[in-house]
């Protein structure tokens, strides 16, 4: 179990980690060019939203067709992944992540299939039209099929999210939150669904724990921390820069390709989120805003007089115990050093 783990693990980080410059792009862009960002920059805030939807989802789709069959593979990979981010309306890393591969796989079976058997002078012709007939089929198939049931699994848990909120059992939200935010859905759980009920708490009690739940930065610190102290390869490499644009420019979206491209660390972000949290009702801590974006900076805007100490000593937990977890994880399950 765990040498299969170990290899879906790595599966998944030749996907992401060979596009970590990019995701870094990105999270500069809108770290410093969003309306709430350092430098806001209406035209340049612009290129932010064109990147998540398309150019990240369509790099990790290529990436993904690549690894099962060359740059065939990656080509109708990358085709194939447009079909489902054209279907929704949510960035589609899910889906990228398995019409890729699928794509090289099907590719790969049809070339063996006609292996010598193509007339000599052909072969061009016969290779660009599969690829692209191939592509084709796929992008519909995305659109029609993969885009939708992945967007019925973003329904799925913000209904599983508002229902523990309900309920008044809020750290176990965070069993749901954590792993809807590494499919980039952050957004879309804090300002669809904790976002409208904290505001109403905030005009009824002053504060609210809600805009706490998702928008924390200790957990991804801890985890990026554990990666920096533990970790190996690209991703111990690039943790330090990734904690920066994390935790003081607010950009969680960072840390997500180091839990997509190592599954078990979600555990981590568990950890920390649940104690956090636990912590946080315990107290009666809460924000009178969603901090936007959620970096320490922006936390400290919002926290009512007489909250600090029991925001910040939340969001200490958090990293801590992220990182105590993360770090026994990686001793147990390493991250595979790729060439």
């Amino acid at each position: 179990m765990r040498e299969k783990i170990q290899r879906f693990g790595s599966f998944l980080a030749a996907m992401i980690i060979p596009n970590m410059g990019a995701f870094i792009a990105w999270g500069l862009l809108t770290a410093l060019f969003i309306p709430t960002g350092w430098l806001p920059n209406e035209k340049l805030a612009e290129i932010v939203g064109p990147m998540i939807t398309y150019l990240l989802p369509i790099l990790v789709g290529f990436s993904g067709g690549k690894i099962v069959h060359d740059w065939r593979g990656g080509v109708v990979g990358a085709a194939a992944t447009m079909g489902v981010i054209v279907g929704t309306d949510v960035p589609m890393f899910l889906g990228a992540m398995a019409m890729g591969p699928f794509a090289g796989f099907l590719l790969k079976k049809f070339d063996e299939l006609v292996e010598d058997k193509i007339p000599s002078g052909f072969e061009m012709l016969v290779n660009n039209f599969s690829a692209g007939i191939l592509g084709l089929v796929l992008a519909i198939l995305g659109y029609w099929v993969i885009g939708p049931i992945v967007q019925g699994l973003t329904d799925a848990l913000g209904a599983g999210v508002q229902f523990l909120v309900d309920k008044r059992l809020l750290p176990l939200a965070d069993i749901i939150v954590e792993p809807a935010k590494v499919l980039f859905l952050n957004n879309a759980i804090n300002h669809g669904i904790f976002g409208p009920i904290g505001i109403t708490q905030v005009a009824e009690k002053g504060r609210s724990v809600l805009f706490m739940l998702e928008s924390n930065p200790g957990p991804g610190l801890g985890l990026l921390i554990a990666y920096w102290l533990a970790g190996k390869g690209m991703a111990k490499e690039s943790a330090p820069g990734a904690m920066i644009i994390h935790f003081l420019g607010g950009i969680h979206e960072i840390y997500f390709p180091y839990v997509l491209a190592h599954p078990i660390m979600i555990i981590s972000l568990w950890a920390g989120g649940i104690l956090a949290d636990l912590w946080f009702v315990i107290t009666g801590a809460g924000l009178v805003a969603t901090p936007s974006p959620g970096s320490i900076f922006a936390y400290l805007a919002v926290i009512p007089k007489g909250q600090h100490f029991f925001v910040l000593t939340g969001i200490a937990i958090a990293a801590v115990a992220s990182f105590l977890v993360g770090s026994f994880l990686l001793k147990v399950f390493p991250v595979k050093e790729e060439e």
